[in-house]
């Protein structure tokens, strides 16, 4: 079985997200959504809350697995016996920090493989922190996350 780690913060989910991990899928057999806590990036919702996001998220689409991590990415992923990380590229101003970061990864494990792919031209501009941003003024993210994602940041900046 091909195993894949699809590795991030997630705060929050986004149909950029969900597109990756669909395409993930087209290569690999498993996904495993790594949630990250990054507590340096002052998360909205906290791990528990963005991995349950994103499980129901994801709760009709087979060969998933949603669990938290933390530590060096290549331990995570040898201990998941995965053989890939996927990473999303959306512009040129992703790929220098992507690629300093698949090198390093490269550097500590040679069997790690990372497998960049870019999302749907529609989602080519998303990121979370944008999300997060037009939530937080009451703006509309309809078609940008997925529906319960929309419902819990609609609460969240009430």
């Amino acid at each position: 079985m091909k195993r894949a780690v699809l590795p991030g913060t997630f705060d929050p989910f986004t149909n950029g997200h969900f597109d990756i991990l669909l395409r993930g899928l087209r290569i690999f057999d498993e996904v495993i959504i790594a949630v990250a806590p990054n507590p340096k990036k002052q998360p909205t919702f906290t791990i528990e809350e963005r991995i349950e996001l994103i499980r129901e998220a994801t709760k009709d689409i087979g060969n998933i697995k949603v669990e938290p991590f933390s530590g060096l990415l290549v331990e995570y992923v040898k201990s998941k016996r995965a053989s890939a990380v996927i990473r999303g590229l959306r512009a040129v101003s992703d790929f220098e920090y992507e690629f300093q970061m698949a090198l390093m990864n490269r550097s500590l494990d040679a069997e790690v493989e990372t497998v960049f792919l870019t999302p749907s031209l529609e989602y080519t501009f998303l990121t979370a922190t944008i999300i997060k941003e037009v939530a937080s003024y009451g703006g509309c993210v309809t078609g940008l996350v997925p529906e319960n994602v929309e419902r819990a940041l609609k609460a969240k900046f009430k």
